[in-house]
């Protein structure tokens, strides 16, 4: 049995006196806090895991949180029935199959896509999702890939396929400081008709900024289809397909409700789905197939790209994080994280050494227009040199502080953070280097990367004054040393 958040008891009721005072200043920036006084309940309680280890978790970018409602409803259903493998129409494969399509119509139904024309399909993660599309989208001589500068590695790998295929591959470069990308620079990056593909995010996994979905009409009407990178988006904004329609849609579930991992989807339109041609065919996504005449028919539908035995144990689990997550609203969710990311980078911004010299350079947009509540930033020491971001890695794990640091597997945001050009590139990979370390010595970098904190649905503002307050009595007026960090493992 799923349980959903309207039938826990007391939790939509205010947190009351429960909830900790605010620090000077932030109701008055953020009114709109104060409305999304339930996740504060929820936080003593479904999430309460936390507070119990005293972790300041604010890495919700890399993966959200699972309530313990949702684990509870994963125990109850395997532990009340049985389930086997769904090709097959014995009772317990009928048992998953049933559960299977469930989740399936529950994806559609949380970004409004209707069934008609969108169809969910479950992959490991959003990298799975993104392969699918690589390996199987036509490309040819006379298709292009057109790519944003900010793009997860695993929209950049899709290159590799077009490549190969001799497709021709563009990359949109940044058009300011706040690592954005201009409306007219993807529109002459497309100005050269299709067909092709569009990749980009909708929200960048470094720097937080949301790329304009208008771009999607922008690409069909110049004959492309689209890859919307939705990962680093759904988690706290509303997505819906029946306004926008991206072709593709990678998404993995873990970054949205915390459990199960291991389960993504790609969210496809059929029409786009039917000019996909598998390079390859597995148990499950085969309808027939002959080794004395060497031919294969595929499956039909979803099953054609869900090779061999779904996870089918865990994919039911997406019905009651689903159910959860719109049990809360995701308008709610949104409204906490862009009240916490907008006190985030204003304290970050006036944090001070004490010779007056800023302790945090952000990279991306310093407010909240136009982006969502990842923060990418370094700290800075006394003479405004980056602090090596291993040692803030050591220095906040020791303490209890779950962020994130490198590049996020997003090189070309890094890159644009710090201003690195194709003929930087040219001087590195000219001499005789193998470690990250050198590369970055070769490059002039002052670090491989950054830092980012990132708010989530269990976050609250004491998380972030907690996080800050640490950085204030570590950093300020000091250098740190560098003295045993273990080396780089790349990007």
């Amino acid at each position: 049995m799923t349980t959903t958040l309207p039938e826990q008891p007391g939790l939509l009721s205010s947190a009351g006196d429960d909830r900790l005072a605010e620090p000077p200043g932030f109701s008055s920036a953020y009114p709109g806090y104060r409305s999304t006084a339930l996740l504060d309940r929820l936080r003593a309680t479904e999430y309460s895991y936390l507070d119990a280890a005293g972790h300041i978790y604010l890495d919700y970018t890399g993966a959200g949180l699972p309530a313990r409602a949702q684990i509870s409803a994963h125990a109850e259903r395997i532990g009340g029935r049985c389930f086997g493998n769904p090709h097959s129409e014995n009772p317990a494969s009928a048992a998953s199959t049933e559960l299977i399509e469930r989740a399936r119509l529950a994806v559609l139904a949380h970004f409004n896509a209707p069934p008609e024309e969108y169809a969910a399909i479950f992959t490991p993660n959003a990298t799975g999702a993104c392969r699918l599309v690589g390996e199987a989208y036509p490309f040819g001589p006379r298709t292009r890939l057109v790519l944003t500068q900010d793009n997860h590695n695993s929209v950049n790998g899709i290159r590799e396929f077009a490549r190969s295929r001799g497709a021709i591959t563009r990359y949109v470069p940044f058009g300011s400081p706040e690592l954005r990308v201009d409306d007219d620079a993807i529109r002459q990056a497309l100005a050269r008709p299709g067909p092709g593909l569009l990749a980009y995010p909708a929200q960048s996994n470094f720097s937080g900024v949301q790329h304009p979905l208008s771009w999607i009409q922008m690409a069909h009407e110049h004959g492309y289809d689209v890859l919307l990178d939705a990962a680093a988006y759904v988690p706290s904004n509303r997505l819906d397909l029946s306004v926008v329609k991206p072709d593709f849609v990678p998404v993995s579930w873990y970054k949205v409700f915390g459990y199960p991992t291991g389960i993504g989807c790609l969210i496809a339109r059929r029409e786009a789905l039917a000019r996909l041609r598998r390079p390859w065919f597995a148990g499950g996504s085969v309808y027939m197939a002959s080794v004395r005449a060497g031919w294969h028919t595929p499956a039909a539908d979803e099953a054609r790209f869900e090779d061999g035995t779904v996870s089918f144990l865990q994919i039911p689990d997406l019905e009651s994080g689903l159910s959860w997550v719109n049990g809360i609203g995701i308008d709610l969710i949104h409204q906490r994280v862009m009240c916490l990311t907008g006190w985030l980078l204003g304290r970050l911004a006036a944090l001070r050494h004490g010779n007056g010299a800023p302790m945090a350079r952000i990279y991306g947009p310093a407010g909240t227009r136009g982006r969502g509540g990842t923060v990418a930033f370094n700290l800075l020491d006394p003479g405004g040199h980056v602090v090596d971001e291993r040692a803030v890695a050591r220095a906040t794990a020791a303490a209890g502080i779950s962020l994130r640091t490198g590049c996020f597997c997003n090189p070309g945001a890094v890159e644009g953070a710090f201003q690195l050009t194709e003929a930087d590139w040219r001087r590195a990979l000219r001499g005789p280097v193998r470690t990250m370390d050198q590369y970055i010595d070769l490059l002039g970098l002052p670090s491989s990367g950054a830092l980012r904190a990132s708010a989530g649905l269990a976050s609250t503002v004491d998380d972030i004054e907690r996080f800050l307050a640490f950085v204030e009595m570590t950093y300020r007026d000091r250098v740190p040393g560098t003295d045993g960090l273990a080396p780089r493992r790349g990007c």
